[in-house]
């Protein structure tokens, strides 16, 4: 229930603060007097969207406070939302608007926590719900009446919904899959082509060796340079051990060394350590002589091998030029694109495989939409009993009413079109309830619903803009009726211009305007201030307050006639909220 509303600088509104009881709250006044501003404000300050406009001009900021009344549920998911409440009993809602050259900036708290839009979306339909003649236009959209009745339907249907959706997202997600590789098997002759082909060349130039090229030119040096190898080799065996001319050798300059050293040590036996590493390099010296030597006998010329590597070294440079840069990275491709081919070879059986889980899931979804379908048809039926009887009394008693459900392809919603077709006269063919209905007839249709919702899990305070619209006399008290009795169950805020609504208001507020003389410290010359319009609300807490307004509403204060019927409105609604107490005994 909404307790406080504190608004400043919105619109028109400089300052305000209203108090709002339990039952039936009735807002009145003049066309153009304001009151759409403070549903406006409650809108806002609930998350809806605003614009620059909101901010009163002059100033920079607009402020607006909710206080409304809490209850275990709401705060359980309060709690659930880390926001703590400020006294066990309220919930403040704050929300700031401030605009600059560019944007406007807005930000809200709830018990002091800032919130997302996501957090007030969610704890705006815990508690207010805002009914208008425009919604007129949602009564045509199949998917807020398909809304309307999940919601009727109650936790069953909700949680058939939410397997429905579940159940949705698996068969989409299988089909997307199914559709991937349909489009990959519509390219996988082209692919296979090209993927055989680079497979069977890689395959024929039998890659092994990431260092094979480095090899076999290094072997392809060796080859073409063999006679100078065999030079090069023989002028070191004869240097290091057997020379054709009279210098002597590496091993003759050992030996030599050798021998005098022989000679120190024998004066010198500090020395005697160095001899045996004379005579180790002489022992490498002969070792490197006779490998060498070795090496030169064993080359020989190869035309035959040079060819061979020359031509193993231009495949493979082709196929480095191809598939590389480097030979790693050829090998590496070879590996991905026999694995590419094998995927595509098996590509038939996968799809037969996604195709039978398409199946599957399609089955599945069509399953609990035809479960989901069912309960929708069952709570239409009562939805249907049940607004009939809710539109007698409002002057609709030969209505027909019709939740039609028409067939259509599984969605994640359902596979349910609805509409709601209405017939208000006798022998008219049912139509759709937003081509047919009359501007009142659909203010009578949006309170019935309303008031069908109400003994449902409804939030605890509904907001009837200008329900009445379109409608007088006998249909008026109607409505007045179906108000008083929804406000029985929940706190009902009306703005309303006729007075036999107003009069069974349990708490009246009068809307105006007025136009005050603002100083801003720059007084004119005549010591007047600026002037400007502002919104005024006033609480009719009396017998006399209201019986003026009821007046004012119904044909003028000044007309005796008036003041008179608007006494008669007040004793008649009072006789008749003690006679619907008493009924309820």
């Amino acid at each position: 229930m909404l307790c406080l509303l504190r608004i400043e600088n919105f619109a028109l509104v400089d300052r305000l603060e209203l108090e709002f009881g339990a039952g039936l709250n009735v807002l009145t006044g003049e066309t153009g007097a304001g009151k759409s501003i403070i549903l406006d404000a409650i809108d806002a300050v609930l998350g809806g969207k605003v614009s620059s406009r909101v901010i009163r001009t002059g100033t920079s900021r607009t402020l607006v406070e909710a206080t409304f009344a809490s209850n275990d549920a709401l705060a359980g998911w309060l709690s659930e939302q880390e926001i703590d409440l400020i006294d066990d009993t309220s919930v403040v809602i704050c929300r700031e608007i401030s605009a600059t050259a560019s944007n406007i900036r807005s930000r809200s708290r709830v018990n002091g926590v800032l919130v997302n839009r996501q957090v007030m979306n969610g704890l705006r339909e815990k508690l207010v719900e805002i009914t208008a003649q425009g919604q007129s236009v949602q009564v045509g959209q199949s998917s807020q009446v398909r809304e309307w009745l999940d919601v009727y339907g109650g936790d069953s249907q909700i949680q058939q919904r939410h397997a429905v959706v579940s159940a949705f997202a698996a068969y989409h997600q299988t089909h997307q899959a199914l559709e991937q590789r349909r489009t990959l098997d519509r390219e996988r002759l082209q692919q296979l082509d090209l993927l055989t082909y680079q497979v069977q060349e890689l395959s024929g130039a039998n890659l092994s060796e990431p260092d094979e090229l480095e090899q076999l030119q290094q072997e392809r040096d060796r080859l073409t340079h063999v006679v100078d190898l065999q030079q090069a080799s023989y002028k070191i065996y004869q240097h290091l051990y057997q020379s054709e001319s009279d210098s002597p050798t590496a091993t003759d300059l050992l030996g030599d060394s050798e021998g005098e050293l022989l000679d120190i040590v024998e004066y010198d036996s500090y020395l005697e350590p160095l001899l045996d590493l004379i005579r180790d390099a002489q022992m490498a010296v002969n070792e490197v002589a006779r490998q060498i030597n070795t090496y030169g006998e064993n080359l020989e010329a190869d035309p035959q091998r040079l060819e061979e590597v020359e031509e193993r070294i231009r495949e493979l440079k082709q196929i480095i030029r191809k598939y590389g840069p480097t030979l790693t990275d050829a090998i590496a491709h070879f590996n991905r694109t026999q694995a590419e081919l094998a995927a595509l070879t098996d590509s038939e059986q996968s799809i037969e495989n996604l195709e039978k889980q398409e199946k599957a899931c399609l089955k599945k979804l069509n399953q609990a939409c035809e479960k989901l379908t069912e309960l929708r048809r069952k709570a239409g039926k009562q939805l249907e009993s049940q607004i009939i009887r809710e539109l007698k009394p409002l002057a609709m008693e030969k209505v027909q009413f019709q939740v039609q459900i028409i067939a259509i392809p599984p969605t994640s919603t359902g596979a349910d079109k609805i509409t709601f077709m209405f017939s208000p006269n006798p022998g008219e063919l049912l139509q759709p309830l937003s081509e047919t209905a009359s501007g009142g007839e659909m203010s009578r249709f949006l309170l019935a619903l309303k008031a069908c919702f109400s003994q449902i899990d409804a939030p605890g305070t509904m907001i009837f803009d200008e329900i009445d619209v379109g409608v007088s006399g006998r249909v008026a008290q109607s409505i007045a009726d179906k108000l008083h009795q929804i406000s029985s169950q929940q706190q009902v805020l009306c703005v309303t211009h006729q007075p036999l609504i107003a009069a069974m208001a349990d708490k009246h507020f009068r809307v105006s305007k007025e136009t005050i003389n603002q100083d801003k410290g720059k007084k004119e010359h005549n010591g007047q201030g600026e002037e400007r319009t502002v919104v005024r609300v006033t609480a009719l807490d009396n017998q006399s307050k209201r019986r003026d307004e009821l007046a004012q509403l119904a044909g003028g204060k000044s007309a005796q006639d008036a003041i008179a019927f608007a006494d008669s409105l007040l004793v008649q609604a009072d006789n008749h909220r003690k006679g619907k107490k008493g009924s309820k005994k």
